[in-house]
């Protein structure tokens, strides 16, 4: 008979608790290590769907296409840290499932995403240094800065309850990812498993706390780029807006938010409700 090829969702859910109770027992250093790898593989897909798609963004008639085709590239991130091995903050919004089974404790997983959260803003930074260095934004005559700005002036510019819905769409298919790839048996399961659900979370421009790590930073610093900010075309008071705090407290902070509600509540605490064992009398 041949192997199964996939889990079932209940026994997806036991596999996502065990994984939680093993993340949670991690050591500080490995954690943090993989922690930054994580950032960094997110911040190369990010960068890696730029290059792919800023011509088709620039031109309103095939924006969308654009959309989809750098949907098409990020996804490679999210496989990086889940086959070659390194530790996410919004995949690991499913500790919940460990925390609601009474396994790991609230201060453990609180630790465990603080850690994994800073680790993961290292990694993306040390991207975006590496990407500025390279003169990558020099691409198209400097419109992949100029779109780099672009990008992070719409992020810095979202509203606050906007950016929190946006975080829960994109930690909702995000978190359903890595549900999928834990329920895949092989690696090209894994793989297909993981493509979709990014592929339709960056097509419909949601918003995920880490990518920001790496768009909104790479956007700040092109910014002091004479050349990136004339290709940008954007007014001078667009462009001041750039800013770290303003990444800070009117992006990062109410999309991270949003991706803690989408990973922890439509995802793992859904789930756990829907397929744990009920208890024994």
């Amino acid at each position: 008979m041949d192997q199964k090829r996939y889990h079932s969702p209940q026994e997806t859910l036991y596999i996502t608790l065990e994984k939680g109770i093993t993340k949670e027992k991690t050591p500080l250093v490995p954690q943090m290590l993989l922690a930054i790898l994580a950032g960094a593989f997110i911040a190369l897909a990010a960068a890696g769907s730029n290059m792919a798609a800023y011509g088709l963004w620039l031109n309103p008639e095939t924006y969308g296409l654009g959309k989809l085709v750098a949907g098409a590239i990020f996804p490679i991130g999210l496989m990086l840290v889940l086959l070659a091995g390194a530790e996410l903050f919004t995949g690991n919004n499913l500790l919940i499932i460990a925390l609601a089974d009474g396994q790991i404790t609230l201060p453990r997983m609180l630790r465990n995403w603080g850690v994994v959260y800073l680790g993961n803003f290292v990694g993306s930074l040390l991207i975006v240094v590496l990407i500025i260095l390279s003169g990558q934004l020099h691409a198209g005559g400097n419109l992949l800065g100029g779109a780099t700005i672009k990008i992070a002036a719409s992020k810095v510019s979202l509203a606050f309850l906007p950016a929190i819905a946006l975080g829960i769409l994109c930690n909702w298919l995000v978190c359903l990812a890595v549900w999928l790839a834990y329920a895949a048996t092989d690696m090209a399961g894994k793989i297909l498993a993981i493509f979709f659900p990014i592929l339709l979370f960056i097509t419909s421009g949601f918003e995920h706390s880490v990518a920001n790590m790496y768009y909104v930073p790479a956007g700040i610093l092109a910014r002091e780029n004479p050349a990136y900010a004339a290709a940008s075309e954007l007014p001078p008071e667009i462009l001041a807006r750039i800013t770290w705090p303003n990444f800070l407290l009117h992006n990062l902070l109410p999309v991270t938010i949003g991706n803690i509600i989408g990973g922890t509540v439509f995802v793992g605490l859904v789930y756990w409700l829907a397929y744990r064992k009920p208890a024994k009398p």
